[in-house]
């Protein structure tokens, strides 16, 4: 660890005074950052932990891409999905991020006692329609039941693992100029839990979590950029790719550009939001920048392969509403930037706090 790192450790270190975890280090924002390079990257520092992306790449003799992720998401079932179609996704979508093509999971279960048999057969059968849709086998697996009271009904646990199709090259290769995208609407899946979680969703509300496997969008932003598995190319088209889960996409910008010589705009005006997200995030005092999406996927590619690469999301199933958000610049580097309307600009920083808890 260099200087700087060390500093940045002991800092971080001196900020976590109380011996006690709290619902923020679980928010996807600044408190997860600092549990994550205060204790867990220097306890296992390696090289492919240390680029922290969705999934990590795994040499051989055909490059393997590997992820795992848990889910605890409060109530287990949201309009749009469950914590079992969710499960598949979340796990399918970090090895698309990381531009591979999954193949199998792993899926572990812990049980309450007491919780019903009907429910767990219905999110069973969540979970293999998921898999069916996202091309993907479940290959292994465990189930454990904890005492009524210390589990809060079910947590699921999934692992994947995939063959790498396209070599991206990270955040290092992010230039002034670099185009944004974003896949789809933001905040649909964070407003739709704490909506249902509030009990104040409608049975006739079109707000629905954007819950669903990003395979098909990836491949074709992947095969539109002509990226290719072989040895990262720091020009490539493509530069990352992250699916803007907690955090919302406001903190997954701020993950590219921190301790960056660059910073990333946006335009307000360009970003696609629904009504019924702008409505729910209005009756409950959120920004739509701040919520999770779990079937979305943020994009920073080469200006010259924007177009070719929206147009491509565009023609996929849920990706209808893809957007060029904004644009990679060098005026505050290391800040994510929204311009406003008026033609003001603001400062968007990483989710401090647990806006949004328990919602995956």
């Amino acid at each position: 660890m260099n200087d700087k790192g060390t500093e940045r450790y002991y800092d971080m270190e001196n900020r976590i005074k109380d011996d006690r975890i709290t619902l923020d280090y679980g928010s996807g924002g600044l408190k997860t950052s600092e549990l994550i390079e205060s204790i867990l990257l220097p306890a296992f520092d390696n090289a492919a932990l240390s680029q922290l992306g969705d999934g990590a790449i795994l040499n051989g003799s055909d490059k393997l891409v590997f992820s795992t992720d848990s889910f605890v998401v409060s109530p287990w079932k949201f309009p749009g999905g469950d914590i079992g179609k969710l499960s598949v996704c979340g796990t399918v979508n970090d090895l698309c991020m990381a531009g591979g093509i999954p193949k199998y999971l792993s899926l572990s279960f812990i049980l309450e006692e007491g919780f019903s048999f009907s429910d767990f057969k219905s999110i069973v059968s969540s979970i293999a329609e998921e898999a069916r849709e996202a091309g993907v086998s479940i290959v292994t697996g465990d189930t454990k039941v904890v005492d009524s009271g210390k589990g809060d009904g079910i947590y699921i646990n999934t692992a994947g693992i995939g063959f790498q199709k396209a070599s991206l090259p990270g955040k290092s290769a992010i230039h002034p100029g670099d185009a944004v995208l974003v896949s789809g609407t933001i905040g649909c899946h964070g407003a739709a839990v704490m909506m249902a979680r509030s009990g104040l969703l409608r049975e006739d509300s079109p707000l629905v979590s954007d819950c669903q496997p990003l395979h098909k969008i990836s491949a074709a932003a992947i095969e539109a950029a002509g990226m290719t598995a072989e040895a990262t190319d720091p020009s490539a088209s493509i530069r990352i790719l992250r699916d803007p889960t907690r955090g919302g996409v406001a903190t997954t910008l701020n993950e590219f550009t921190e301790q960056m010589p660059f910073s990333v705009e946006l335009d307000e005006t360009a970003l696609p939001v629904d009504p019924a997200v702008e409505a729910a995030c209005d009756m409950l005092g959120l920004d739509p920048l701040y919520c999770a999406c779990e079937g979305r996927m943020l994009a920073v590619c080469a200006p010259e392969a924007a177009e070719a690469v929206l147009d491509a999301i565009k023609k996929v199933p849920g990706g209808e509403n893809a957007a060029r958000i904004g644009a990679v610049t060098e005026d505050m580097p290391g800040k994510v930037l929204l311009k406003t309307p008026i033609g003001g600009r603001r400062i968007l920083a990483k989710l401090t706090g647990m806006q949004l808890p328990r919602i995956c």
